[in-house]
């Protein structure tokens, strides 16, 4: 079989979409070799991460081929490429990031497409008007003319069913795994080295995330004034405009030698600074996913998650779980984790067990069941 791949974030990003796209590429083709797999992108970039995907034998990079999809890239990827998907014979296109070429229905390809959240539809606050109603747009038209769905958590299947009106049987829920490296326990000396590279000389809480509003780190700044001075917050992640609230709020109250900011930390460097730390905190409003909280949880690293999306369904029923503005509940936890270390060590315990089911074997047969799925319903 021949798939096609909306292949823009592997090769653009290095975050969210970029890592599922790279993972689930890099899965397919080693468990699936006997299939072709093609990343339609409108650009290349050098991306160190896309590299190990792009080593498979099996795996192409596919650009722009005439001289108006070279011209006008954006267009491209929202029509012009569907032509090129037929003449390179593709039996199915995979949009990885919540969108489809705009005439997928029309082209004679079964089509499947990822669909991580709709948290614009949730949260609009946090989203210009006119990227909330491109979105809508472009997520609305994927959702309908895919052949299928994939949802990454019940909590996102639930939002198509409610927003879009989409039938349920058309969804398949697939969950996500996360990078290999997560899945071990770093060493003492590991996590001793890390620690020693990043300046990280007392016991520590970890958010790793962007930090911006939605990701609400500010729960976990305001509730340090309640801990003891030798703990340290550590937040890992690109600043935005949210991080000057933060800042000042720091500046207010004193806290400028208790939360350290850390940017562009080497993805290498992640589990082990899991690993050191007391607990992670991933306290998002509104998440498709989070993939945080797996990571945390593979490394043996407890988390507390915010209720109210899907990050429950992450963490599962062990994972401490908070309301996103009870800064009181987010303490009594860091709390009860710090001085009773037999029950950290037990809902850490926990925590890996469940995440066992979040792997590359359940990502890649789930995958290809909705592929199977997808060209049954086309063909029949």
């Amino acid at each position: 079989m021949k798939i096609g791949f909306d292949g823009k974030r592997a090769v653009k990003n290095n975050t969210g979409l970029g890592n599922y796209s790279r993972l689930l590429i890099d899965i397919l083709a080693t468990r699936y070799p006997d299939n072709e797999y093609l990343l339609y992108t409108p650009e290349l970039k050098d991306n160190p991460r896309l590299k190990p995907v792009l080593a498979h034998p099996n795996v192409r990079l596919i650009t722009p081929q005439s001289h108006a999809g070279k011209a006008l890239t954006g267009l491209w990827r929202v029509k012009g490429v569907t032509s090129q998907l037929k003449t390179d014979g593709i039996d199915l296109m995979h949009g990885l990031s919540g969108e489809l070429p705009l005439n997928i229905h029309n082209s004679g390809i079964a089509s499947v497409v990822t669909m991580h959240d709709l948290i614009f539809r949730r949260l609009p606050q946090y989203y210009k008007a006119f990227d909330r109603q491109i979105y809508d747009y472009k997520f609305r038209k994927a959702a309908e003319n895919a052949t299928r769905i994939l949802a990454i958590s019940e909590c996102t299947k639930r939002d198509l069913i409610t927003d879009y009106g989409i039938d349920g049987r058309k969804i398949d829920v697939v969950y996500q795994g996360c990078a290999d490296q997560f899945k071990r326990i770093p060493d003492a000396d590991e996590i001793a080295s890390v620690k020693a590279r990043y300046g990280l000389d007392r016991p520590y809480i970890i958010s790793v995330g962007t930090i911006e509003h939605r990701k609400n780190q500010m729960i976990a700044v305001r509730g340090m004034r309640g801990l003891a001075d030798d703990f340290e917050l550590v937040l890992v992640g690109r600043r935005t405009d949210y991080a000057r609230t933060l800042d000042s709020y720091i500046s207010t109250y004193g806290l400028g030698n208790r939360v350290k900011f850390i940017e562009n930390a080497a993805f290498t460097d992640l589990p082990a600074l899991y690993a050191g730390a007391l607990c992670s905190t991933y306290t998002s409003r509104y998440e498709g996913f989070g993939i945080p909280v797996i990571e945390s949880l593979n490394t043996g690293t407890p988390v507390v998650v915010a209720t109210g999306s899907c990050l429950e369904e992450a963490g599962g029923p062990d994972t401490p779980a908070i309301n996103p503005d009870d800064v009181e509940g987010w303490l009594n936890v860091v709390k009860e984790l710090a001085n009773y270390p037999e029950v950290r060590e037990k809902i850490a315990r926990a925590g890996r067990r469940y995440v066992e089911k979040f792997n590359d074997t359940t990502m890649s047969e789930g995958t290809m069941a909705c592929y199977a799925k997808a060209l049954y319903t086309f063909n029949g």
